[in-house]
């Protein structure tokens, strides 16, 4: 067992955890932050996708302790008080969410893709969403949802 310090949705925490425990392991099981789920487990569906250091990164792919030190944002801190995100409002106001089960991991890759540019082109935006799988849209509710942002 290993300690692992870090800050998650602007908190520190510290916890003990196995070294062989991913990201998003700990996130879902131990934090119980359930909106970072584990679809496939292999880095192709983008459910589990969280920002570290500012940067979409899909959470099953790394270990817990990679992140030692580092700043973790899940879906759970996007929303200040009672008010949404904008890119959670767009996805609302835009008819972008089905199912949901995917919805955490798009609205978290866009965020970064908002924050590192404002106003993307659609190439962009559908760049930025192509390691993130949604069975249930054909996507373009979804980009038009990221382009309404940048708009604003």
């Amino acid at each position: 067992m290993e300690t692992l310090s870090l800050a998650v949705n602007g908190e520190k925490v510290e916890s003990l955890i196995d070294p062989k425990t991913t990201l998003q392991e700990f996130l879902h099981d131990t934090l119980r932050l359930t909106g970072t789920k584990e679809g496939c487990g292999s880095g192709l569906c983008g459910c589990c996708t969280v920002m570290v250091d500012g940067k979409a990164v899909k959470s099953c792919l790394i270990f817990a302790l990679q992140v030692r030190g580092k700043s973790i944002r899940t879906i759970e801190g996007l929303a200040y008080e009672d008010t949404l995100d904008p890119v959670q409002n767009a996805f609302v106001e835009n008819g972008a969410i089905q199912c949901g089960f995917c919805s955490a991991g798009m609205i978290m890759s866009s965020k970064a893709l908002l924050d590192e540019s404002p106003h993307p082109s659609e190439q962009e935006v559908r760049h930025a969403l192509s390691g993130n799988l949604c069975r249930c849209t054909g996507y373009h509710k979804i980009v038009k949802a990221v382009l309404s942002v940048g708009e604003k």
